[in-house]
């Protein structure tokens, strides 16, 4: 799967000069928390988020008077509070690539380039979607999570012992494991169209300990 497969294709986008309050209201019609900042030949600049707005609010306690904020805020433009050094992936980055690139730096959204380009956005709604798409999320079945031999084929054996008792594979999803047990792989399984009883005697042999086994 490629990001182009996710992202929000030609997003909404602000400008340097839109104020806080004109930022706060497009992010609240649009049920954003997150938008790209464009410049006004359409380059990428910067991207802001409704946490980097709200935190430039005064205060309760602040000192000035009521009338006096509105004017303030209107003065303070996206441009003073973007983030300027923004990571961006292409169309045709994929998805797990991006989804690094989001959990090792601790951001929320990624920008999607072409030819220099602003063309999509993709943030974490979309990589948990992806994720839940990959282990049969929405799919009705028999869900398996098990530890397994992290030595090559083993997969294979598995799969193949699903088509055995014609089972279909809706999901399915690895996680390798080095600690102090030593190597091995958490495996997680969606299968449709056979029973809970014949899946299992047919993936056990193949499997170190089932973990989970249920129908959902």
């Amino acid at each position: 799967m490629l990001i182009r497969e996710l992202m929000t294709p030609s997003p909404a986008v602000l400008t340097p000069r839109t104020t806080m309050p004109e930022a706060l209201k497009l992010m609240n019609e649009k049920k954003l928390h997150r938008m790209p900042v464009v410049d006004d030949r359409g380059v990428l600049v910067g991207i802001i988020a409704d946490t980097d707005l709200h935190s430039a609010t005064p205060s309760p306690a602040t000192l000035l008077a009521y009338w006096e904020i509105p004017s303030l805020l209107a003065r303070i433009t996206v441009e003073t509070l973007m983030v300027k050094d923004v990571v961006t992936v292409t169309e045709n980055t994929p998805v797990e690539d991006a989804a690094r690139m989001m959990a090792d730096r601790n951001i929320g959204c990624l920008p999607v380039m072409r030819d220099g380009k602003l063309v999509g956005m993709v943030n974490q709604n979309d990589m948990f979607r992806a994720f839940m798409e990959l282990l049969g999320g929405r799919r009705h079945g028999v869900r398996i999570w098990a530890t397994t031999s992290s030595e090559k084929g083993t997969v294979a054996q598995i799969t193949k012992a699903v088509a055995s008792v014609s089972g279909d594979l809706a999901g399915l999803g690895l996680m390798e494991i080095h600690d102090a047990k030593g190597a091995r792989t958490e495996l997680t399984l969606k299968v449709q169209d056979v029973t809970r009883d014949k899946l299992v005697a047919a993936v056990k042999p193949y499997v170190y300990e089932l973990l989970d086994v249920r129908e959902i």
